[in-house]
């Protein structure tokens, strides 16, 4: 397969080139541009770098949250025109917390992957990794971080936005609960390109593909109150 896939639910922007596990191409910024800015000509530089247009592709993955609810609009959106424009193409959203655990896939245990929601409150999943593929341990969710100390019975890597700032808050003094290299920490579209690759079979269609927030955004907050 050779995939094409997009990461904008954080403040990097990233877009990646596989084909058949072999990364082609990847380019991450961290950015203060929007996602929208900077996105789709990422992706079009690096096709082109590779030598290939959106008709080449079997199928293009980006992160479906939980993140920047902005950010996961515009990938999703992203996605959506490519994929109706190639009516080939297959299209696959992935668990920003998934591909952040596949990323470190070489690390044999569990890995927790955690993202920042607001103060005191994170998005974190389990998942587990045997050096090669990644398996999810316990469903994605939206939690105190006092709740995360469950997670680390018998050793565990931490990735994502806080994962140093939990290390330092809550494990300091456990040596088996580690932080991810500096380089694996924040999201990249290689990642999901492993996910889609390892499972094809979660393909969807453009109007199928949507943002798994797993909270309510700020507008389905107000509509609520009114």
């Amino acid at each position: 397969m050779k995939i094409l896939a997009i990461d904008t639910s954080g403040k990097t922007a990233s877009a990646a080139v596989t084909d058949g596990g072999l990364l082609l191409a990847e380019k991450t910024v961290y950015t203060t541009l929007t996602h929208s800015q900077i996105i789709l000509p990422m992706a079009k530089e690096l096709l082109s770098d590779c030598g290939l247009s959106f008709a080449d592709l079997d199928g293009i993955a980006c992160a479906a949250g939980p993140g920047s609810y902005t950010g996961l609009r515009i990938g999703i959106a992203a996605v959506k025109g490519i994929v109706m424009g190639c009516p080939t193409l297959r299209c696959a959203g992935i668990s920003t917390l998934e591909a952040l655990a596949w990323g470190c896939s070489p690390y044999r245990g569990r890995i927790l992957p955690i993202l920042r929601a607001r103060k005191d409150i994170v998005y974190a999943g389990l998942y587990e990794s045997d050096g090669v593929s990644v398996k999810n341990v316990a469903p994605d969710r939206v939690c105190g971080e006092s709740e995360l100390a469950a997670f680390a019975d018998g050793g565990l890597l931490l990735v994502g936005d806080c994962c140093c700032e939990i290390k330092e808050s809550m494990f300091a003094d456990r040596d088996d609960v580690l932080c991810a290299p500096s380089a694996m920490r924040l999201q990249k579209a290689s990642s999901l390109c492993m996910a889609f690759e390892a499972s094809p079979g979660r393909a969807v269609t453009p109007d199928e593909l949507a943002a798994a927030y797993l909270q309510e955004t700020k507008a389905e907050k107000d509509k609520a109150h009114r």
